[in-house]
Protein backbone atom coordinates (compact mmCIF):
# COMPACT_ATOMS: atom_id res chain seq x y z
CA UNK A 1 0.00 0.00 0.00
CA UNK A 2 1.07 3.57 -0.64
CA UNK A 3 1.52 6.50 1.71
CA UNK A 4 -0.03 9.72 0.47
CA UNK A 5 1.13 12.87 2.20
CA UNK A 6 -0.37 16.30 1.60
CA UNK A 7 1.85 19.04 3.07
CA UNK A 8 -0.09 22.27 3.47
CA UNK A 9 1.75 25.53 4.03
CA UNK A 10 0.02 27.96 6.39
CA UNK A 11 -1.78 31.14 5.45
CA UNK A 12 0.30 34.30 5.45
CA UNK A 13 0.86 36.09 8.73
CA UNK A 14 2.88 38.99 10.09
CA UNK A 15 6.12 37.02 10.57
CA UNK A 16 6.21 35.86 6.95
CA UNK A 17 5.17 39.24 5.56
CA UNK A 18 7.86 41.03 7.61
CA UNK A 19 10.64 38.51 6.79
CA UNK A 20 10.85 37.76 10.52
CA UNK A 21 12.40 34.61 11.96
CA UNK A 22 9.35 32.80 13.21
CA UNK A 23 9.00 32.45 16.95
CA UNK A 24 5.92 30.23 16.91
CA UNK A 25 3.52 32.80 18.33
CA UNK A 26 2.49 34.83 15.30
CA UNK A 27 -0.76 33.67 13.75
CA UNK A 28 -2.36 34.28 10.34
CA UNK A 29 -3.71 37.55 8.95
CA UNK A 30 -7.06 36.37 7.67
CA UNK A 31 -8.62 32.93 7.80
CA UNK A 32 -11.09 33.63 4.97
CA UNK A 33 -8.95 32.14 2.19
CA UNK A 34 -8.18 29.06 4.28
CA UNK A 35 -11.85 28.58 5.17
CA UNK A 36 -12.76 28.74 1.46
CA UNK A 37 -10.23 26.01 0.65
CA UNK A 38 -11.28 23.72 3.49
CA UNK A 39 -13.85 21.72 1.53
CA UNK A 40 -11.28 20.63 -1.07
CA UNK A 41 -9.62 17.89 0.97
CA UNK A 42 -10.18 14.19 0.53
CA UNK A 43 -10.64 12.06 3.62
CA UNK A 44 -7.40 11.50 5.52
CA UNK A 45 -6.47 8.74 7.94
CA UNK A 46 -4.63 11.30 10.06
CA UNK A 47 -3.93 15.03 10.35
CA UNK A 48 -0.72 16.33 11.89
CA UNK A 49 0.52 19.85 12.54
CA UNK A 50 3.66 21.86 13.14
CA UNK A 51 3.59 23.38 16.60
CA UNK A 52 3.42 27.05 15.52
CA UNK A 53 0.34 29.22 15.97
CA UNK A 54 -0.09 29.91 12.25
CA UNK A 55 -0.22 26.18 11.43
CA UNK A 56 -2.79 25.59 14.16
CA UNK A 57 -4.85 28.60 12.99
CA UNK A 58 -4.64 27.51 9.35
CA UNK A 59 -5.72 23.95 10.23
CA UNK A 60 -8.63 25.30 12.25
CA UNK A 61 -9.73 27.57 9.38
CA UNK A 62 -9.49 24.60 7.00
CA UNK A 63 -11.70 22.58 9.32
CA UNK A 64 -8.91 20.14 10.14
CA UNK A 65 -8.31 18.73 13.60
CA UNK A 66 -4.96 17.15 14.19
CA UNK A 67 -2.18 16.45 16.61
CA UNK A 68 1.15 18.22 16.86
CA UNK A 69 4.06 16.17 15.52
CA UNK A 70 7.28 17.21 17.27
CA UNK A 71 9.46 16.12 14.33
CA UNK A 72 7.56 18.63 12.17
CA UNK A 73 8.44 21.62 14.36
CA UNK A 74 9.66 24.73 12.52
CA UNK A 75 13.37 25.29 11.95
CA UNK A 76 14.89 26.33 15.28
CA UNK A 77 16.62 29.64 14.59
CA UNK A 78 17.83 30.01 18.17
CA UNK A 79 18.53 33.55 19.33
CA UNK A 80 17.33 34.97 15.98
CA UNK A 81 13.71 34.00 16.72
CA UNK A 82 11.36 36.96 16.47
CA UNK A 83 13.94 39.23 14.78
CA UNK A 84 13.72 40.39 11.17
CA UNK A 85 16.18 39.22 8.56
CA UNK A 86 17.41 42.83 8.25
CA UNK A 87 18.02 43.09 12.00
CA UNK A 88 20.05 39.89 12.07
CA UNK A 89 21.97 40.90 8.93
CA UNK A 90 22.89 44.22 10.56
CA UNK A 91 24.19 42.68 13.80
CA UNK A 92 25.32 39.17 12.84
CA UNK A 93 25.78 39.38 9.08
CA UNK A 94 28.68 36.95 8.87
CA UNK A 95 26.90 34.27 10.92
CA UNK A 96 23.71 34.77 8.88
CA UNK A 97 25.58 34.40 5.59
CA UNK A 98 27.30 31.27 6.85
CA UNK A 99 23.96 29.80 8.00
CA UNK A 100 22.30 30.58 4.65
CA UNK A 101 25.13 29.06 2.58
CA UNK A 102 26.30 26.09 4.66
CA UNK A 103 23.53 23.59 5.47
CA UNK A 104 25.65 22.11 8.28
CA UNK A 105 26.10 25.46 10.08
CA UNK A 106 23.55 25.89 12.91
CA UNK A 107 21.83 29.14 13.76
CA UNK A 108 23.25 30.44 17.07
CA UNK A 109 21.59 28.38 19.83
CA UNK A 110 19.48 26.73 17.11
CA UNK A 111 19.76 24.06 14.46
CA UNK A 112 21.21 23.70 11.00
CA UNK A 113 19.25 23.09 7.81
CA UNK A 114 20.87 19.64 7.74
CA UNK A 115 19.47 18.93 11.22
CA UNK A 116 15.98 19.99 10.09
CA UNK A 117 16.17 17.85 6.93
CA UNK A 118 17.28 14.82 8.97
CA UNK A 119 14.49 15.33 11.53
CA UNK A 120 11.78 15.73 8.89
CA UNK A 121 13.26 12.89 6.80
CA UNK A 122 13.07 10.56 9.78
CA UNK A 123 9.40 11.46 10.23
CA UNK A 124 8.73 11.05 6.50
CA UNK A 125 10.22 7.55 6.43
CA UNK A 126 7.97 6.52 9.31
CA UNK A 127 4.77 7.85 7.70
CA UNK A 128 2.18 5.08 7.77
CA UNK A 129 0.23 3.87 4.75
CA UNK A 130 -2.87 5.80 3.76
CA UNK A 131 -3.45 9.55 3.45
CA UNK A 132 -1.90 12.00 5.89
CA UNK A 133 -2.54 15.74 5.82
CA UNK A 134 0.16 17.83 7.49
CA UNK A 135 -0.18 21.58 8.05
CA UNK A 136 3.45 22.61 8.39
CA UNK A 137 5.77 25.58 8.05
CA UNK A 138 7.30 26.22 4.60
CA UNK A 139 10.74 25.10 5.77
CA UNK A 140 9.29 21.74 6.80
CA UNK A 141 7.84 21.34 3.28
CA UNK A 142 11.27 22.18 1.83
CA UNK A 143 12.98 19.66 4.11
CA UNK A 144 10.49 16.93 3.15
CA UNK A 145 11.04 17.56 -0.57
CA UNK A 146 14.84 17.59 -0.17
CA UNK A 147 14.68 14.26 1.65
CA UNK A 148 12.05 12.62 -0.58
CA UNK A 149 13.93 13.39 -3.78
CA UNK A 150 17.40 12.78 -2.35
CA UNK A 151 18.43 16.33 -3.24
CA UNK A 152 21.61 17.91 -1.89
CA UNK A 153 20.76 19.75 1.33
CA UNK A 154 22.12 22.95 -0.23
CA UNK A 155 19.05 23.10 -2.49
CA UNK A 156 16.84 23.78 0.56
CA UNK A 157 16.95 27.59 0.15
CA UNK A 158 16.18 27.33 -3.58
CA UNK A 159 12.71 25.85 -3.04
CA UNK A 160 9.85 28.36 -2.74
CA UNK A 161 6.73 27.34 -0.84
CA UNK A 162 3.91 29.88 -1.23
CA UNK A 163 1.29 30.31 1.51
CA UNK A 164 -1.80 28.10 1.35
CA UNK A 165 -0.48 25.59 -1.15
CA UNK A 166 -0.40 21.82 -1.07
CA UNK A 167 2.73 19.84 -1.87
CA UNK A 168 1.98 16.17 -2.33
CA UNK A 169 4.26 13.18 -1.82
CA UNK A 170 3.17 9.66 -2.59
CA UNK A 171 4.98 6.38 -2.41
CA UNK A 172 6.79 4.56 0.32
CA UNK A 173 10.11 4.68 2.14
CA UNK A 174 12.97 5.76 -0.10
CA UNK A 175 10.75 5.94 -3.21
CA UNK A 176 8.63 9.08 -3.37
CA UNK A 177 6.83 10.94 -6.14
CA UNK A 178 6.24 14.68 -5.91
CA UNK A 179 3.44 17.04 -6.92
CA UNK A 180 4.36 20.65 -6.12
CA UNK A 181 2.47 23.72 -4.95
CA UNK A 182 -1.14 23.07 -5.85
CA UNK A 183 -3.26 26.01 -4.67
CA UNK A 184 -5.72 24.91 -2.01
CA UNK A 185 -9.18 24.53 -3.42
CA UNK A 186 -7.77 23.61 -6.87
CA UNK A 187 -7.62 20.24 -8.61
Amino acid sequence: MTSRLVLISPAIGPALREARFYDGSSSIDDATAARAAGAAFPEAARVVLSSGARCRATAEALGLRGTVATDLAPLNTGRWRGRTLAEVAATEGEALTHWLTDPDYPAPDGESVQDLCARVGHWLESTPEGRTIAVVEPEVVRAAVVHALGLPTGTFWRLDVPPLTATELSGRARRWNLRLGRPLGGE
